[in-house]
Order: structure tokens, then C-alpha cells, then sequence
């Protein structure tokens, strides 16, 4: 039996090895699938103030007028939790989307999508991911997630990363 729960989300996402972290709080709806197995869905805020309202004066004199306009379409993140593998989809705002697979000791895949408004096809980046840990910690529900992992472009290491989920019960 599927059932819902709407709760406040901490969503962090930080780098051990690159000048990276980024924190999303939002309100989510956690449905419960089986016994240990859920669903996370968020939004993820509209960035504020992009393109900047007052641009530096030290810009190059260069820059193309027509600048991206901000991004008015949310962007959809969901999560797919068990104690044993995490599934991460990022969806929405029409030009760029993600899934990750992470499973303990695992090597996983890193998918992301460039779509483009003159091509009609989607780009695809295939990386692997390798899981170093995965945490579940809640009893009935998940209150805390926690995944670290590595990702790797062929033989060469991009970065080592942690994602923690704080679910307010």
C-alpha cells in the first residue's frame, strides 16, 4: 500500500576535493512503497537573482548581449531509497538532467543530458560511479540518508563526493 508523508528536506551536496557544497531546504513528499523502500520527491527552488540584477562593473566589454534568460521551470529531484541502493533523478527546466545509481562497493552509473532547443536529440555524459557508503538511518521512515562516493571518467578519478538527506519526522 503506497502512502505519503509531507515533510521539511535538508538536501546537501559537498566535494572532499574540490571548492563544492551546495544545500537545498525545501518541503517533500516521501511516499513509502514497501518495507524499506521509498520515495523522496522535491522541488528545488528557483535560483534568485540570476542573470544578477546589478552585474559587476569589471565586466569584459565583450559579452554577448542575449544572455540565458533565468530558469522559471522547477526542477524536480527524485530519490528512490532502500537500505541497499539510492537512485537520483534531477528532471525538469528543459535543458540539462541527471540520474545517478549508487549501490554499497558497487561501481554505478552517472548519466547526465544536455538537451538542446536546435537539436532534437538528447546529449548524453556516461561517467561511473563508485558507492563507498551507504546510510539509511530511520525506523519505520527515513530520517537520515547519507551516500559518499567517487566518480570516474574511464581511468581518472573526478572527484569524491558526499550527499546527506535530513527528513524533519
Amino acid at each position: 500500500m503506497l502512502t505519503q508523508h509531507h515533510k521539511p528536506v535538508s538536501l546537501s551536496f559537498t566535494a572532499f576535493d574540490l571548492p563544492l557544497w551546495s544545500i537545498v531546504e525545501t518541503n517533500a513528499t516521501l511516499y513509502q512503497r514497501e518495507p524499506e523502500r521509498f520515495h523522496l520527491l522535491l522541488t528545488e527552488p528557483l535560483v534568485q537573482g540570476y542573470p544578477p540584477e546589478n552585474p559587476p562593473e569589471n565586466l569584459p566589454e565583450n559579452l554577448p548581449e542575449n544572455l540565458p534568460e533565468p530558469v522559471t521551470t522547477p526542477r524536480l529531484l527524485w530519490l528512490e531509497i532502500s537500505p541497499y541502493r539510492v537512485i537520483m533523478t534531477m528532471q525538469g527546466n528543459g535543458k540539462f538532467s541527471y540520474r545517478h545509481f549508487w549501490e554499497r562497493g558497487v561501481y554505478g552509473l552517472s548519466r547526465y543530458w544536455l538537451q538542446d532547443a536546435e537539436v532534437l536529440e538528447n546529449r548524453q555524459i556516461r561517467l561511473r560511479n563508485f558507492t563507498r557508503s551507504l546510510e539509511l538511518k530511520g525506523k519505520k521512515l527515513p530520517s537520515h540518508l547519507r551516500v559518499e562516493y567517487e566518480l570516474w571518467s574511464n581511468d581518472l578519478q573526478i572527484g569524491h563526493y558526499v550527499i546527506n538527506v535530513e527528513i524533519d519526522l
